[in-house]
């Protein structure tokens, strides 16, 4: 049986949610490991720079916040009853698209 959009909207928060972790994980490790070397690690031959990773995670973070809160918004949506529409034309969005991106808020035309 297909799962309906509230399933997939729960499943991907999960993975969504997993991921953050993940990331903020991380994120405690590289201070941990900084904090136990010089701050200038930029001529490190053997890695990638601290702060290249650290700006790299971050932005990983905060893509992972942003999801959450879009498939908090489509849950609570969803549990009204209301059926996903475009911000931009106003159209239904496509059962495709949101089995691909249950938190869509745009159309495939609109996303373009």
């Amino acid at each position: 049986m297909e799962p309906t959009h509230a399933e997939r909207i729960a499943a991907e928060r999960v993975a969504a949610a997993t991921r953050l972790a993940s990331l903020e994980q991380q994120l405690v490790d590289l201070r941990a490991l900084r904090s136990g070397e010089s701050d200038d690690d930029e001529h490190d031959p053997d890695g990638v720079p601290l702060s290249e990773e650290w700006s790299r995670l971050e932005g990983l973070r905060e893509s992972a916040v942003r999801t959450l809160a879009e498939l908090d918004a489509a849950a609570a949506a969803a549990a009204r009853g209301e059926v996903p529409t475009c911000v931009r034309c106003g159209a239904p969005i496509p059962a495709g698209r949101l089995a691909a991106r249950p938190h869509a808020r745009t159309c495939v035309e609109c996303a373009a």
